[in-house]
């Protein structure tokens, strides 16, 4: 998909808030070697990497703009382009984490123990995903591609819900770890602009729909988005727009 790192980064402190969450939960660790699955423009892997200066750093992700902005700060990451579905680790690792980025991928019962068995014995993978699909911003998104003027186009682009409930990933990894500690937060994000909700969504979860549409089917569908998305999330008296967030977390050490 074509990540757009300005985009993407509106709202930057909403969206690392979760990232910074997740590292605080990991567990005490002396890693030598760490992985970031997906890691965007790098803010986070850089914390990684100052958080242990000793280690060796990957950020891997498969949009080459998003690297670009990453490799735009120094740092000793060692950024690399590919396909989490398919990379793997040159040795085993400490740690893998991973901030909303695992969403994307289909076949989770399959995915989620080869990344623990990327690990070495007492290794940990965190990650954390969206799971608020059910949320209005992503069913109006879904009903949209199914039944407006675009279902011709989008049929198939969206998967309804890619990210499994709590119990699934603890009854997945538990026998393959000597600890899984999952948990869900809601985020209840207060947001600036005129329809930031929209803004929020196009540099994210809309991407896969803006790429299935012409410049000029885009055009209409942000348009007709864009006003049910202002009905679902009215602005506040003081102007803010309240969007809730859900989000899934876990911590697993072998």
């Amino acid at each position: 998909m074509a990540w757009d790192p300005q985009q993407y980064e509106l709202f930057q402190a909403a969206r690392m808030r979760p990232g910074h969450d997740l590292i605080a939960a990991l567990p005490t660790l002396h890693p030598d070697t760490i992985a970031d699955l997906g890691c965007g423009t790098g803010r986070l892997t850089r914390m990684l990497a100052d958080r242990w200066p000793s280690a060796t750093v990957i950020g891997l992700d498969n949009s080459e703009p998003m690297l670009a902005k990453a490799a735009q700060e120094q740092t000793r990451v060692a950024w690399e382009l590919g396909d989490i579905a398919t990379w793997t680790p040159p040795r085993p690792l400490d740690l893998v984490f991973s901030n909303a980025a695992l969403q994307w991928l289909p076949g989770h019962e399959e995915l989620f123990p080869r990344l623990v068995g990327m690990l070495k014995p007492g290794g940990v993978l965190a990650v954390q995903m969206p799971r608020n699909y059910g949320a209005p911003s992503h069913r109006i998104m879904g009903e949209m591609a199914i039944n407006g003027q675009w279902a011709g186009k989008l049929a198939g682009v969206l998967r309804s819900d890619p990210v499994h409930p709590p119990q699934w990933y603890w009854r997945t990894l538990a026998p393959l770890a000597s600890n899984v500690e999952v948990w869900e937060t809601e985020y209840m994000h207060a947001l600036q602009g005129e329809n930031p909700v929209l803004e929020w969504i196009k540099g994210t979860g809309l991407l896969p729909v803006l790429e299935a549409l012409t410049e000029g089917e885009r055009a209409g569908f942000l348009a007709e988005y864009g006003a049910l998305l202002k009905r679902a999330y009215p602005a506040e008296s003081n102007g803010r727009t309240l969007f809730p967030f859900r989000r899934l977390f876990m911590v697993v050490r072998v």
